[in-house]
Order: structure tokens, then sequence, then C-alpha cells
């Protein structure tokens, strides 16, 4: 193909990289563009039913995914075994645990209370101290969410360590309700900030990830990407036409 004195010769090579790499770029692009439109209604579910006034946990199907965020007020008895569920960070990045302490209700369930966040030690092998008061009863508020997970599922959910707090990479209901001896509802309270016996707390948080803008920023840089590898591609196999 020629334009005035340019023509274009494309070869195979770069032809069947482009043919590759845009229609990649592109579908990751509008991938991000539909995760920032799911986490735009997360959180506006989540602004909806943050303002709502709470609600008895007796009145929540626990089970129910649309429970998710809704607040709940629950009196219940601390369980002294404690978890440290690992590898959580603050909005600095400083790595830390999640202070999850089981709750025993007056109706005879129990349910996993996430008492916010703490740095990690000097070393793994120190600790942090988070013995509570179990002797009484107790009522809390907090919001109902999932508990936030690693991605991959390494190591025994119960811990490798014998001693409590028990420092677990995962939460896996059903193997905590063995170690524990008794069942755990399939969801965690997660105390609002001020909370007594609270740590500190992001509600960023409990989105579990990004924001709706970040995932737009992703996707105008995929969609650049495509758009780049375009114009490469007619670069490079455009040339100056030759005169015989």
């Amino acid at each position: 193909m020629k334009l005035s004195d340019l023509e274009f010769k494309p070869g195979w090579a770069s032809t069947s990289v482009t043919i590759l790499l845009v229609p990649l770029f592109l579908s990751l692009g509008f991938w991000q563009l539909d995760r920032s439109q799911q986490k735009a209604i997360l959180q506006a579910t989540f602004a909806e039913r943050f303002i709502r006034p709470p609600i008895p946990l007796t009145e929540v199907d626990t089970s129910d995914p649309e429970s998710q965020y809704r607040r709940v007020v629950v009196t219940g008895r601390y369980d002294g075994r404690q978890f440290l569920l690992d590898n959580q960070v603050d909005n600095n990045q400083r790595p830390g645990y999640h202070v999850l302490t089981p709750l025993q209700l007056r109706e005879g369930k129990s349910i996993l209370v996430n008492r916010g966040w703490l740095p990690l030690g000097s070393s793994r092998q120190k600790l942090p101290n988070v013995n509570i008061d179990g002797s009484g009863y107790v009522t809390i508020t907090g919001s109902l969410t999932k508990p936030a997970n690693p991605g991959l599922l390494w190591g025994k959910a119960t811990g490798e360590d014998l001693k409590w707090p028990r420092v677990i990479p995962y939460v896996d209901y059903q193997q905590l309700t063995i170690l524990l001896s008794y069942p755990l509802e399939p969801i965690v309270i997660s105390l609002e900030p001020g909370t007594p016996n609270g740590y500190w707390y992001d509600r960023q948080s409990l989105f579990r990830g990004i924001g709706p803008e970040r995932h737009q920023a992703y996707a105008v840089q995929w969609l650049i990407l495509a758009m780049s590898t375009v114009i490469i591609y007619f670069v490079i196999n455009t040339n100056r036409a030759s005169h015989s």
C-alpha cells in the first residue's frame, strides 16, 4: 500500500505480535472498566447500608450475601482464644495482623469479631498482646464483612504454631470451628471506630481492594498501550517508497 511517497509493507512478525497484543490490551482495559463499575456499585451499597441504624444480629441471615456491610448490634462474651490474620497492611503498606476474636452469643451462636489492625512486631516470634477480658457479656456494634484473604490459600488454615493467639494465613470457618469446638457464623463483624477493645480501623479495607478510580486509571493505561501498539506497528512498517 502506497500513500504519496510512503509505502506500508507490514512484516509477518510485527503483524502477528500486533494481532496478539492489541486484543489482549483492549480486553484488559475493558475488564478494568467493568471492575471500576463493580467497585462503584459496591461503595454505593456500603455507603447506603452504613448510614442505616444497626439492627440485632438475630434479625439478619448471615449466610445471605445481601447481609454484607449491614450494621448490627450483638451481645456476647469474648473467647480468649484469638486469631491473628497474617499479611494485612495499613494505609502505609506496613505489615501486620487483623485481630479476630470469637464472640459467643447469648443465643448459642458464635461469630468472629475483627477488632482491628496491629503492626508486625520486631519479629514473627514476638506477637502483639491482644489479651481481652472474656468473663462478662459485652454489647458491640459493627459491620458484617468478609475476612480479608491473601489470594493464594497457602499453609494450614489453623496456623503452624499451637500457642495462642494463633497466627493464621486465611479464614476457613470449617477448620476454625473444629479447632474451637463450636460452630462459627460464616461472616465477620468489623468493629466500628472508637469501640472499646478495638484497634486501628480503616473503612476502605471493607472494600477489600482498590477503589474504582484506580481501576479507571489501569483501564486508561491498557487502552493507551493498545493504541500505542497500533501506532508503532504502522511506524515500523512504513518507509519511503523507492523510485526507479
